[in-house]
């Protein structure tokens, strides 16, 4: 193994030795650490801010879905929601996803309504004029709509808490506000060791999991890695409190990618702006000149209601190139495995992907075939195209 030039190799006591260190404590990392304590494994997770649930995690719009285009992405979803049914942190609440589907749209999102019907999922196909029935819109340019009742919404800090917590009864560490300030592979192909320095203390591990969300391609180059993984900003917006005459469904228009639902008496919502990359802080209030007239326009309603600013937040997407993620081990980087780049699907799959990379840090088969999610997809001449929409 090599180390990055002009890096000085951390070094840890006995007490910084672990089986595994998970960097990240995010909805992904807690689900991958418990996963490998409940294998045996005495892991480490390493938390750059003070609380767990930060970034991603804590400021989604908290949605899970099966309706995917993509088998992997469906089964993921799918296996992590049966999870979830079954925890009470979870609060899972099956208010249901609908989306509106023009014409230009609508042959491959039949597509994907066939693969997830095939696949089991309860997903329905309506008319524009039955969608409409259950949130009322404009659908005269609509082609049809499809809906999934066991769709619905989560709490991604409770189950990440009740993740950790798990993982610390199995005898995993937690350590907050240490960022990682370097890494270094030490050892060979057959007996790795990644050291990693924090202001926390020095540490060491055969096995590595980055799962830091939009931090992900940075902590890779402190490897000299490269993990296609960067940040995108992404605002909720939200109504001030109206009367409950209805629960709005997690409702998509495809077309453009507005989206919204009901948070308690509220109405929260948004719209991805592509340009908006990097690590722009704050909440960017001119988007709103695009929002508006694009909520309208679909759900001419949305002219009645008022924003709260100070109900509305920010956060990051982790996203790659194709808005897939990046799940299983590094080609050249022995022990080192990545479960990040999710594309605002991380909370969706988490509990899924926990089980994934336990069984491929264990040398096993995982139980769903990700092996289209492997970071190789990107060591071609030609881009991978953009296979799932950045949509919540």
């Amino acid at each position: 193994m090599t180390r990055p030039a002009g890096s000085t190799a951390p070094s840890a006591g006995a007490a910084g030795r672990f089986d595994a260190i998970v960097i990240g404590a995010g909805i992904v990392g807690a689900a991958c650490a418990r996963r490998l304590a409940e294998s045996g494994m005495k892991v480490l997770v390493l938390e750059r801010e003070p609380a767990p649930a930060t970034h991603s995690t804590g400021r989604s719009a908290a949605g899970i879905r099966i309706q995917f285009s993509e088998a992997v992405n469906v089964q993921l979803s799918a296996a992590s929601l049966a999870e979830y049914r079954d925890m009470p942190e979870a609060s899972y609440r099956p208010v249901g996803y609908l989306f509106f589907v023009p014409p230009e749209q609508w042959p491959a999102h039949l597509k994907g309504y066939e693969l997830q019907r095939a696949l089991g999922m309860p997903v329905e196909k309506l008319t524009g004029e039955q969608a409409a029935r259950i949130v009322p819109a404009r659908v005269d340019d609509i082609a049809g709509a499809t809906w999934c009742p066991t769709d619905g919404i989560l709490d991604p800090h409770g189950i990440t808490m009740a993740f950790l917590a798990q993982a610390k009864r199995l005898g995993a560490t937690l350590k907050l506000n240490a960022p990682v300030e370097a890494i270094a592979g030490a050892g060979s192909a057959a007996a790795p060791r990644w050291q990693v320095r924090t202001p926390a203390g020095e540490f060491e591990a055969p096995v590595l999991v980055n799962c830091a969300g939009a931090w992900a391609g940075r902590v890779g180059a402190l490897a000299g890695l490269q993990v296609p993984v960067g940040p995108a900003r992404r605002i909720v917006f939200a109504t001030g409190p109206r009367p409950q005459e209805a629960v709005f469904p997690l409702t998509v228009d495809a077309g453009t990618g507005f989206w919204f639902r009901s948070e308690g008496p509220r109405i929260i919502f948004g719209l991805s702006n592509p340009e908006d990359t990097g690590f722009e802080e704050g909440i960017d209030w001119p988007w709103l000149e695009t929002v508006y007239p694009t909520a309208v326009e679909r759900f001419p309603w949305f002219e009645t209601l008022d924003l709260d600013r100070k109900a509305s937040w920010w956060g990051y997407y982790e996203v790659t190139p194709d808005h897939q993620p990046v799940v299983g081990p590094m080609p050249g980087a022995p022990g080192w495995f990545n479960a990040c780049g999710f594309s605002g699907h991380g909370v969706q799959q988490a509990a899924a992907i926990g089980r994934v990379v336990a069984a491929q840090v264990r040398g096993g088969t995982p139980f769903v075939d990700v092996s289209s999610l492997a970071i190789e997809r990107f060591s071609g001449s030609d881009a991978p195209a953009k296979r799932e929409s950045l949509i919540v």
